[in-house]
Parts: structure tokens; C-alpha cells; sequence
């Protein structure tokens, strides 16, 4: 598939608009102007060409951007380079297909994951908080969960929403996965109240993390 054909044929999707995640929280409304299905969809007649993905990122078109991630080859990028898409995006349904599809399967995501976490871009910080809470999930061996938790506690009501949303998701990964930190996890999450009110549709789960924690314990102890 040409850029050309791809361009074309994300411009007769449709309007129908989506909102990225987060958009409640006045971080940023910017509406990626077609279905992620579809997107999904076209990337499948795509394929993988990492050339195309390329063509498609450097357009700054939020839709080709989308379809980019889906067809562009993690390993084909250098961590210089991703770390650059992700510095120069300011799309959240982007930052988090790029995070999902890109930056998880990149072999140098740890190395990057140590630098975005110092990082103040929101960004960057939005992404090492996601791959923190996904080392957290998977096992978290070599973190310390405890000088994770002090510093969710001391900067989690005050950061930036962008990175705050990750931030949270660190803290419920420690609570659900980590049994000995579950009582400090939860206590930070309900004194800091952050998504407390968050709007949710009926049989889904609160992000708000004391809620999350435990409706993942529950599930666990009936297992």
C-alpha cells in the first residue's frame, strides 16, 4: 500500500468522532476523526511495512499517525527514534497505541522506561509510567516498590493529568499483584481521592485505584 492509497482511503472513513482517553479530565480533546476500528481494519490490508509506517508518522496526520503504529516494526526503530515520536506527539489515543504497540515490544523499552521517569515532558512521563506499571504486573522484580509508592504518594494529586493517568495505573499493579504493599496502596489511593468520581459505563470497573485493587482481590480470592 502507497502513503498515497493510505491517505486516501483514511480521508473517506467517515466523521465520526473519538475521543481519547482522558478527555473528561481537560487534557486534551483532539479527535482522531474516524473509528479505531476501522483504522484497524485498514491496517490489516496494510500489513507490516515499516517504510509506510514511517510515510504515514512524518504526515503529523492524527489518523495516519494511529495507522502508523499498527504497521511500522518496533524493532526496526532505534530508541532514539521512539523516543522521539513519543516526545513529539500530543494525541492521548496516539501516545497509548504507540505505548501498547511500539514502545512494550521495543528491546530497549527498559533503558527508556529509567530516562522517562525522570523526564518532566508529560509525554515521556505518561510512558514510563506505563511501562513501570507493566514491569509492576508482570512481576516487578528490581523495582522498589517501596520508593515507588513514597513518590506516587508525595507527586500522584499534583502531576500533570497526562502522566497521572499511568501513574495510577503503577499504583493499582503494585495493590493487586504485590499482596505486602496492598494495605499501603490502597490507603495512598483513598487519602489522594484521584479518580475517585470518575465517570464509568454500568459493569465496568472505577479506575479509581482502591476500588480496582479491590475488585481484583475479590476476584482473586474467589479463584
Amino acid at each position: 500500500m502507497t502513503l498515497k492509497e493510505a491517505m486516501k482511503r483514511l480521508a473517506a472513513m467517515g466523521e465520526a468522532r473519538v475521543r481519547p482517553l482522558g478527555v473528561r479530565e481537560g487534557v486534551g480533546g483532539d479527535l482522531v476523526g474516524v473509528k479505531l476500528g476501522d483504522i484497524r481494519k485498514l491496517a490489516k490490508d496494510a500489513g507490516s511495512d515499516h517504510a509506510l509506517g514511517l510515510e504515514l508518522w512524518a504526515s503529523r496526520d492524527p489518523k495516519a499517525r494511529l495507522l502508523a503504529v499498527l504497521v511500522l516494526k518496533p524493532k526496526a526503530l532505534s530508541a532514539a527514534e521512539l523516543d522521539a515520536m513519543v516526545r513529539d506527539n500530543r494525541v492521548l489515543q496516539i501516545a497509548d497505541w504507540l505505548s501498547s504497540y511500539a514502545v512494550k515490544a521495543h528491546p530497549g523499552k527498559e533503558a527508556l522506561r529509567q530516562a522517562w521517569m525522570a523526564d518532566d515532558d508529560a509525554m515521556t512521563a505518561r510512558a514510563g509510567w506505563s511501562l513501570t506499571a507493566e514491569r509492576v504486573g508482570k512481576n516487578g522484580a528490581g523495582l522498589d516498590l517501596t520508593a515507588l509508592l513514597d513518590r506516587i504518594e508525595a507527586e500522584m494529586a499534583g502531576a500533570d493529568p497526562v502522566p497521572r493517568w499511568t501513574m495510577k495505573m503503577a499504583l493499582a499493579m503494585i495493590g493487586i499483584h504485590h499482596r505486602e504493599h496492598r494495605a499501603r496502596a490502597l490507603a495512598i489511593g483513598e487519602r489522594l481521592g484521584v479518580y475517585r468520581d470518575f465517570p464509568v459505563s454500568p459493569g465496568c470497573t472505577s479506575p479509581f485505584a482502591p476500588e480496582w485493587i479491590g475488585a481484583m482481590a475479590r476476584r482473586e480470592g474467589a479463584s
